[in-house]
């Protein structure tokens, strides 16, 4: 199963190919995706983007991690999230949203197992 190609980015707005929700932030994962909901997990802008919020996208048997940390970079990446993700053998790209979405699509389109959580905003 391939990781679905993010078709749009806009302020607040992420459409991913092949489905007809519009997403503020989302997760994404091979064969799919969903709303990413801070408040599942109680995630803020800081201390930021928790394990918790990438459970769900590690147990879809990805081999690498695309983290949007917002147009702005508002959105924090503790090193602890990291090192989760390098605990369970899964490589980590952080990056500004627009460039997040780039790299993803780019490995999505060279057949990687890769999956991603996306900040749309600030």
């Amino acid at each position: 199963m391939s990781s679905p190609e993010i078709a749009s980015l806009s302020w607040g707005q992420m459409k991913v190919k092949g489905c007809s929700t519009t997403y503020k932030d989302c997760k994404v994962w091979p064969g799919g995706s969903r709303p990413w909901d801070w408040r599942e997990t109680g995630t803020n802008h800081s201390p930021g983007v928790q394990p918790a919020d990438l459970e769900e996208v590690v147990k879809k048997g990805v081999k690498t991690v695309v983290i949007g940390r917002g147009m702005s970079e508002a959105l924090q990446v503790p090193a602890s999230t990291v090192d989760y993700l390098k605990k369970n053998g899964i490589d980590v790209l952080v990056l500004q949203t627009e460039k997040a979405v780039a790299e993803y699509n780019a490995l999505a389109a060279q057949g990687v197992k890769v999956g991603g959580v996306f900040h749309s905003t600030c």
